[in-house]
């Protein structure tokens, strides 16, 4: 008789496990123990949820059913480890969780999770012992494919169909692996040492683990920033934030079975060094400039940033696969220093540059706001030279302005936000005395306090530049200035990150709470939505990937009563004299015709449905789609007067010799001294937008920055068709 473990004593789960080999009792774990502080959080949980979050859910069936949904999601994203038995199994209590979790009761929910403990365990063993026998052969010349859309997938029946799913996800991964430029032997060894891995920190989860998956299966049905932080979680709070200040600089997510880069912090190591871009993903981690490479996929959140951090000045290396590239495009590796983010490195900056309408030439201020900062420990001590983003842009406004410049670009792409304080006290500099933002709570009480209370310090033309990394502060402060009308918005659509959370106390650990909503003084919510520039450009990154419209269950635009605010300029009046002439250069720009094609290009390839496993074919679509973007890079550099590409590697080619070190560059010239000057020159002309990424705009360049060039033409149009017009025609128009 077969001894089987006590939570798995259940009849629908049993029959499914019979249906399995002896393979399957390779390995038996034991079930996790549910404490009682367990189940004390878990009525908090739920209670603080039903009372104090701002989205009103009612604790019902539909919510229970939801729950099972997430939870089973959240384990088994790919439909990979539970059979159809198991599910039918569970989803016998699916209206019933509610009533279980508002009164602690973890037992179904622990059962679930052990369930898939053991069938994990059962099949990485499996795929280890196959991926190690020489007997298992896969034949990359057979014509089959594999379903990648995981919301298409079923799950399997029976062993026979998992284990058919299986060698096929496998033979996936090799193939993938092969394509990047492994040998066979190496992808299995590379695959082997992946899944052993899973399987060792499968192992080693406790109670704790299942706890939190299983809490926070319920919290993210209410919007993805509301998480429970069990004190293990709350001693290393916030992982993004702490590797933000001590490792790179980077603020990454669990995505599948990838660590994903959400957004660099500006002025950090991977923001300096300017190779590592949102929705990339971290494959392998290597320490120093010749540490072997571990492979992370698969590995939680915090076992990578472990990896990531390290001593100041220490060296860290990351394997990446760029985003929007499929599984078996090249990888590049990027070396970092790790660092501190020191707050006069996040300080703004201003340059001053010239353009010529063809009219005229115009003397341009630009301001580039990479975060709203604040010392508020030298605010706390009373310095009275205490740094804030306010301060420091205030100065630079008194120095544009003795510089005689005739308007000015304020840049915060790449800005994810900060002090709100800030923010406001930054649209006080440009706009007179009036309401700024409105935050509602959950009990719909509306607060109007942070208003504007002085005269603007500028009163000239402005534009402010936003793309889609513009977050919280700096929706509000662009969604200000275009309420009141007072500049152009120009960019893309901003993230839409427009909720407040507060962390409450629980039995034990926090539970990190949305509470409030930010509006603007229209009336417009600045959350899933952002702000919608009055004048677009392309967006360097998927909106579809990067935002706050990316994640599962966030919150819904809406809309409350507006606040009466004045109003500057009449800008909807001047669009249909200004976009003509945008629309047209933005059509012609070698730069932005080669990111809509390329932007497009990736969605097509991304939106397949399956992938085949033969070899040859895969082969022929990598390089169609090499060739393609060869194509689309030669068409770009072409128009712009530029030696064109021979092939697609010489495109990573360039990108290697311009991320080398000052050293290497040093001594490249002193070999080449003879063609040192035409090598300078290659390399700035190369220098534009294969490697422009969502980094900090450190270095205020139009001439390498083809977004802020054009924000500065289109502010030239806006100054001219305010000079053009009559006293009449200013006047219905401005309102100073």
């Amino acid at each position: 008789m077969l001894n089987v473990p006590k939570f798995l004593r259940n009849s629908t789960t049993l029959l499914a496990l019979l249906l399995s080999s002896s393979l399957l009792w390779a390995s038996t774990l034991d079930p996790l123990e549910i404490s009682d502080q367990h189940q004390a959080v878990a009525a908090s949980v739920v209670q603080q949820l039903d009372k104090h979050h701002y989205r009103e859910k009612a604790l019902n069936d539909a919510l229970s059913s939801d729950f099972l949904d997430n939870y089973l999601k959240t384990l088994d994203p790919s439909k990979s480890y539970f059979f159809q038995a198991d599910i039918d199994g569970f989803n016998q209590h699916r209206k019933e969780f509610d009533n279980w979790l508002a009164k602690g009761n973890l037992e179904q929910a622990f059962h679930i999770f052990d369930v898939y403990r053991q069938r994990l365990v059962t099949r990485l063993e499996s795929v280890i012992e196959r991926l190690n026998s020489e007997e298992i052969s896969y034949d990359f010349t057979k014509d089959e494919t594999l379903v990648v859309d995981w919301e298409q997938a079923e799950w399997p029946k029976d062993k026979k169909t998992a284990d058919e799913l299986w060698h096929k996800r496998v033979k996936a991964g090799l193939l993938d692996l092969k394509l990047a430029g492994k040998e066979l032997k190496e992808s299995k060894e590379l695959l082997q040492k992946r899944y052993s891995n899973q399987l060792r920190r499968v192992r080693q989860q406790q109670s704790e683990d299942a706890f939190e998956v299983i809490i926070n299966s319920l919290t993210t049905l209410y919007d993805p920033h509301t998480n429970y932080l069990s004190p293990r979680t709350l001693e290393n709070f916030n992982i993004n934030m702490s590797l933000s200040l001590e490792g790179i600089g980077a603020v990454l997510q669990t995505e599948d079975e990838y660590t994903k880069v959400m957004r660099l912090v500006p002025a950090g190591p991977a923001d300096k060094q300017g190779d590592l871009r949102p929705a990339d993903r971290i494959i392998a981690v290597g320490q120093g400039d010749e540490g072997e490479m571990t492979d992370v996929v698969g590995w939680r959140l915090d076992e990578v940033v472990d990896q990531i951090r390290g001593k100041k000045g220490t060296i860290v290396r990351l394997e990446v696969l760029p985003a929007k590239a499929p599984a078996d495009s090249t990888t590049k590796t990027i070396t970092i220093k790790r660092d501190k983010v020191k707050l006069e490195e996040q300080a703004a900056k201003h340059e001053v540059f010239d353009l010529n309408s063809g009219k005229a030439r115009y003397k341009i201020g630009v301001i580039n706001v990479p975060t709203f900062y604040m010392d508020f420990e030298a605010y706390r001590k009373r310095d009275p030279n205490f740094k804030s983003t306010t301060r420091d842009v205030h100065k630079i406004l008194q120095q544009l302005e003795k510089e005689n410049v005739d308007g000015i670009v304020l840049d915060l792409r790449g800005n994810g936000g900060g002090s709100l304080q800030e923010a406001t006290t930054l649209t006080d500099l440009f706009i007179d005395r009036g309401p700024v933002v409105q935050i509602r709570q959950t009990n719909e009480l509306i607060s109007r306090n942070y208003q504007s209370h002085s005269r603007a310090a500028y009163r000239g033309p402005l534009i402010v530049l936003i793309d889609r990394l513009s977050a919280s502060a700096s929706e509000i402060f662009a969604g200000a200035i275009q309420d009141y009308g007072r500049g152009i918005i120009v960019g893309s659509q901003s993230f839409g990150k427009g909720s407040v959370q507060s962390l409450v106390p629980v039995d034990a650990g926090q539970l990190k709470l949305t509470e409030s909503k930010f509006y603007r003084v229209s009336g417009d919510s600045t959350q899933h939505r952002g702000v919608i520039p009055d004048m677009k450009l392309p967006s360097l990154v998927d909106a579809s990937e990067v935002g706050e419209s990316a994640y599962d269950n966030a919150l819904p635009w809406d809309k409350i009563h507006a606040v009466p605010h004045s109003q500057y300029f009449d800008i909807d009046a001047l669009m249909p004299q200004l976009n003509p002439a945008h629309e047209k250069r933005v059509a012609q720009n070698p730069d932005f015709i080669y990111l809509r094609e390329q932007m497009e290009l990736m969605a097509r390839n991304d939106d397949r449905k399956e992938v085949s496993l033969n070899e040859k074919a895969r082969r022929a679509e990598q390089e169609k789609l090499e060739s393609q973007m060869l194509a689309l890079e030669n068409q770009r550099r072409k128009a712009k007067g530029l030696s064109l590409y021979e092939s697609y590697e010489d495109i990573d080619g360039i990108d290697d010799e311009q991320n080398g070190s000052e050293d290497e560059s040093a001594t490249d010239e002193a070999a080449n001294d003879d063609d040192s000057d035409t090598a300078k020159k290659d390399s700035d002309e190369e220098d534009d937008l294969v490697n422009f990424s969502a980094r900090s705009h450190s270095e205020i360049d139009p001439e390498k920055d083809p977004f802020l060039n054009e924000a500065g033409f289109i502010l030239i149009d806006f100054i001219e068709q305010l000079e053009a017009m009559n006293e009449k025609e200013r006047d219905r128009v401005a309102n100073w």
